[in-house]
């Protein structure tokens, strides 16, 4: 098969044809012509329409073959079509302005998803710049043309995009487990410019939002979606738990430290753990703790008792339970536990709505981490448009451009 036909296959054309190969320079140019008798169409509408003029040449950079660079030369006609005015025709291997042929998009962008930008032009011996170039026309294709109809429940997250407290926001769709959107910061306006993109009939369709308790984010979902159910993530409230329980060990252990006590050495991971995760050392040593009379050991009480909490299955006993353990926990003598108390108490509406729509951010956890993934096989990204882009490309479950022939 003569390398004309490669590409006339691979191409799909059928308005226009391959005139001539040529190999310079190492390079393999093949020159383009419209068929005689097919008329161009309109690259908005599709429809057909008379002929204007001809632009000057344009180059495309194609798929390789067998590791030799390939270019496609062609110079485009505009029609004037009766609906778009004066416009260039369609061209089936074109996307937009890009420089870079569909398939050789789709074949860059589809390395990039399990590959670094940098291992992508390496391997196709092409330049950085343009792996980045072809991800963002695939990306930009991708949210175009996705389906967003039925994202009910949403869960936002923050994650660090570097040192020096620089985080992104990250807006996930619970149902389908993809991500959504990503912003810069983590501040109230970050999240409400989410909500301004996504737009008011999608805003509509949110039934219920999970999120930590950063204030910022829960103001702007209350603006911005007023009806939706806010549910604060149990994940997140048990990390505030053991924070708490843990502050209370070192707290105790720097106070019989001063008596040259060292009872509570080495014992952080066994009051954090669940009893049923203990090995067997940690069930012995917890059982001679147990004896003594430790504030830490009212802690683990009460964080054990607060596990029960989440056991329930009606709103009505969940709340019953919950105020009888806040009182506990109030009372308890306890500042870092009478703070995290009082912190439920602050939200206790938002907490009980687990009872009402049971979501968490379990997921949105597992895909943070995959965030975090996606930057550590790159070492980092530069900019957070660079980072944006390879997030949505790789996490986002956007669909690609199609092609008559696959490469991959």
């Amino acid at each position: 098969m003569h390398i004309a036909s490669l590409i006339r296959r691979t191409l799909g054309l059928k308005g226009h044809r391959v005139e001539k190969v040529i190999e310079k320079d190492g390079e393999i140019l093949a020159r383009l012509l419209p068929k005689k008798g097919f008329r161009p169409r309109c690259a908005t509408c599709a429809k057909k329409m008379p002929g204007y003029d001809t632009l000057s040449e344009r180059r495309w950079r194609h798929v390789p073959v067998w590791g030799i660079p390939v270019t496609l030369l062609y110079r485009p006609r505009r029609g004037r079509c009766s609906k778009c005015g004066v416009t260039v025709e369609e061209m089936p291997w074109n996307s937009g302005k890009s420089r870079l042929t569909l398939p050789l998009i789709i074949v860059l962008a589809t390395y990039a998803k399990i590959l670094s930008f940098e291992e992508v032009a390496r391997l196709c011996s092409v330049h950085w710049n343009t792996v980045r170039s072809a991800v963002a026309s695939a990306v930009t294709y991708g949210l175009e043309n996705r389906d967003t109809t039925d994202v009910i429940a949403i869960g936002t997250d923050e994650i660090s995009r570097r040192k020096g407290h620089t985080y992104v926001t990250m807006v996930y769709d619970l149902t389908r487990m993809r991500l959504l959107w990503c912003g810069d910061g983590r501040e109230m306006a970050t999240l409400k410019s989410f909500f301004e993109q996504w737009g008011k009939d999608r805003c509509e369709a949110i039934k219920a939002v999970c999120m930590d308790m950063l204030p910022g984010y829960e103001r702007a979902v209350r603006e911005s979606v007023p009806h939706a159910v806010i549910v604060f993530d149990k994940f997140h409230i048990a990390q505030q738990l053991m924070r708490a329980v843990d502050t209370v060990r070192r707290e105790e252990a720097r106070a019989l430290g001063e008596q040259q006590i060292d009872v509570l050495k080495k014992t952080k991971y066994i009051w954090l753990k669940n009893p049923e995760n203990l090995t067997e050392g940690q069930r012995a040593r917890l059982s001679e703790l147990e004896k003594l009379n430790l504030k830490v050991n009212r802690a683990y009480l009460l964080k054990e008792g607060f596990r029960h909490f989440w056991d329930y299955t009606y709103r009505a006993n969940a709340e019953k339970y919950l105020d009888d353990w806040l009182w506990w926990a109030t009372h308890s003598r306890l500042e870092p536990m009478r703070d995290f108390a009082w912190m439920i108490r602050r939200h206790k509406e938002e907490i009980l709505n687990y009872f009402r729509v049971p979501i968490t951010n379990a997921a949105v956890e597992g895909m943070n981490r995959k965030a975090k993934v996606v930057s550590q096989r790159a070492y980092g990204y530069r900019t957070f448009g660079t980072f944006q882009l390879a997030l949505y490309h790789v996490m986002g479950d956007l669909p690609m451009p199609e092609t008559t022939h696959r490469f991959l």
